[in-house]
């Protein structure tokens, strides 16, 4: 079947064109993948909060290139098929130079790795799997990795007394590196793992888990868990008893993102650094301000990092060229003042010291 256009239809179309073009010279894009829908669907809205309130602070100080700066978020769905999809579509139709995200290890390597093949710059903002190092020449990593973390927590978990403790991980990327890895680091301490369980993700249930990691009547339980299944693995803990036994959360802040404070309550744990210094303190004032409250995980800051990072580049590259950018973005990543903390990038692109909390839950994730 023909479409006839008449020529009013067609001068219509036409100009759309030009204004949709007109649009993309005046302003200078990058993009973002976030978990916005699904598991993680409460830290994906914390981290677009941050993202925002970048895009603000880049724009009230003359934007980018002297254009309006703007960040295109596509929704991965905690899905890595939808995460590529959106990744090609902001790399072939959008023609951003800079991604940022995911969440999920498993998800941001191959967002990551997809990116590189391509040419553009990735910036990983919340996955912590050591395989991150190895994504590609064009990847960045702003948030310190597994290594860094299992040698924190396991030496947090041993100054709280705690010697034989069993543990609970997701079977993924992550999980399986966080699983090794503390075992690997609290036994150089001289504890002792006497149960290990990695649990498959999606199940309605985990009790058959905690049952099994219950009978080895362990000092503590050692998590880490998403959002909502943390939920469920919380809430059948409590009913199952084992609560009266202390918890410890491995990124404390995912793992009781979506948990009932009640049940919540009392439970100690580790995290990703989140704010630091009068730049992260003028930050936290500023989200909550905009926002009503404060932040719901640890991972925004990275985010607002990302952006404000990619915004420096871009004006110091004086190009969207991801090239030159990724060249812009390791000299400003020499010693880039986040309000994550200092930022300085090692010969992989990969952060430096990065900064650890100690953490309990009382009423909402609080220092210790």
């Amino acid at each position: 079947m023909r479409i006839r256009i008449n020529a009013a239809t067609w001068m219509a179309l036409a100009a759309c064109t030009v204004t949709a073009g007109a649009m993309a010279q005046q302003t200078v894009q990058m993009g973002a993948v976030l978990s916005l829908t699904g598991a993680n669907a409460t830290v994906g809205e914390d981290v677009r909060r941050a993202v925002d309130l970048a895009v603000d602070k880049v724009n009230s100080q003359g934007g980018v290139l002297g254009k309006k700066f703007s960040v295109i978020i596509e929704d991965s769905g905690g899905n890595p098929t939808t995460a590529l999809n959106a990744a090609r579509k902001l790399v072939s139709v959008d023609k951003v130079p800079v991604v940022i995200g995911e969440y999920s290890s498993g998800i941001s390597i191959p967002l990551g790795q997809y990116l590189v093949k391509e040419g553009a710059v990735h910036i990983n903002i919340a996955s912590t799997s050591i395989k991150i190092r190895d994504i590609g020449a064009t990847s960045f990593n702003l948030i310190g990795l597994e290594n860094f973390g299992n040698r924190f927590s396991a030496a947090d978990t041993w100054a709280l007394g705690y010697r034989k403790v069993a543990m609970i991980a997701p079977n993924n990327a992550y999980g399986q590196g966080v699983a090794h890895g503390f075992k690997e680091e609290f036994e150089k301490l001289g504890g002792q793992v006497v149960t290990e369980v990695l649990y498959t993700a999606g199940q309605s249930t985990y009790r058959r888990e905690l049952q099994q990691i219950a009978r080895s009547a362990p000092d503590a339980y050692i998590y880490t868990a998403y959002g909502q299944e943390s939920a469920i693995i919380n809430r059948e803990a409590f009913e199952l008893g084992l609560r009266k036994t202390p918890w410890y959360g491995i990124l404390l802040s995912m793992c009781l993102s979506d948990t009932p404070p009640e049940i919540a309550n009392g439970q100690l744990g580790m995290e990703v650094g989140s704010v630091d210094g009068p730049a992260g303190r003028a930050y936290a004032e500023a989200f909550r301000a905009r926002y009503k409250e404060g932040m719901k995980t640890s991972y925004t800051g990275y985010a607002y990092d990302a952006v404000m990072m990619t915004a420096a580049a871009i004006n110091k590259a004086r190009s969207v060229n991801p090239a030159e950018v990724a060249a812009a973005l390791k000299e400003i990543g020499r010693a880039y003042p986040g309000v994550t903390g200092a930022i300085s990038f090692d010969a992989d692109r990969q952060r430096q010291d990065p900064p650890y909390a100690r953490l309990k839950f009382d009423g909402k994730v609080v220092p210790r």
